[in-house]
């Protein structure tokens, strides 16, 4: 049976993959928070081979905290005691060869068994958090503390719920330029890799956002004190990843 998440191609900037994909998961409950920042101290930060792109004028810092759901490999199900949990990435967009893409910075996950895999099969830095997502009627209400030896300390508590109608957004946009990406770059083993995803259309939409902490940067100079200059919610997104290759 097809997957949802191939069930579209027409928004996507290049073909499948012809390859099988290799995870299977369902993100919910994103908040997309992003910051403007500046351009040289980000791109200082990425490995060689990537490009940073900007938009509206600026370098984009984002932080996307979400609930993972229905993770599993292909041809299993899901491992009952593993599947469901929250994330929280601080990421930027970069591009390489013509392709955009999503580098991340950090990914923290309350899943010991996700961050041990995710660091080898995809080469991305994951780490360990305690970490708690809750719905309550309309309201999401999230905190994560970070509990990896292999990184300084990180926090991030929010609350938000949506205040309008979430759509498609339109190619030219800021929001389109923040949520539609196609693959991830990692490094490992010194080689700069390429992992493609695949969805539908991102719906985003405007949320009211509570934001009492967020540390998650400091490792990085960048202090996010401020509030962010774009905040987006989207509700729930079917989503396939290939195993990254060489670029």
């Amino acid at each position: 049976m097809s997957h949802s998440a191939l069930a579209l191609t027409h928004h996507r900037p290049w073909p499948f993959p012809s390859g099988p994909w290799s995870i299977a998961m369902e993100w919910n409950d994103l908040a997309f928070l992003h910051w403007r920042v500046d351009a040289k101290k980000i791109q200082a930060l990425l490995p060689e081979g990537l490009e940073l792109e900007m938009c509206d004028g600026s370098a984009w810092l984002g932080v996307v905290p979400f609930r993972m759901e229905r993770t599993r490999a292909r041809w299993f199900p899901p491992i009952p005691s593993a599947h469901t949990f929250p994330e929280l990435n601080v990421r930027t967009y970069v591009r390489c060869a013509g392709k955009s893409g999503v580098w991340f910075f950090s990914l923290d996950a309350a899943s010991r068994l996700a961050v041990e895999g995710a660091r080898v099969l995809f080469g991305l830095p994951y780490f360990s958090a305690r970490m708690n997502c809750v719905r309550r009627d309309d309201s999401i209400m999230y905190d994560s503390e970070r509990c990896d030896r292999r990184a300084p300390s990180a926090a991030f508590h929010a609350s938000w719920r949506a205040c309008g109608e979430c759509s498609v957004s339109a190619p030219g946009t800021l929001e389109h330029f923040l949520t539609e990406r196609y693959c991830l770059y990692s490094v490992r083993r010194g080689s700069l890799l390429r992992g493609d995803v695949a969805h539908v259309p991102w719906q985003v939409g405007p949320v009211e956002l509570s934001l009492t902490k967020c540390t998650m940067t400091r490792l990085l100079g960048i202090d996010l004190a401020r509030p962010p200059e774009s905040s987006l919610i989207a509700r729930s997104m079917q989503v396939l990843a290939w195993t990254p290759r060489a670029v």
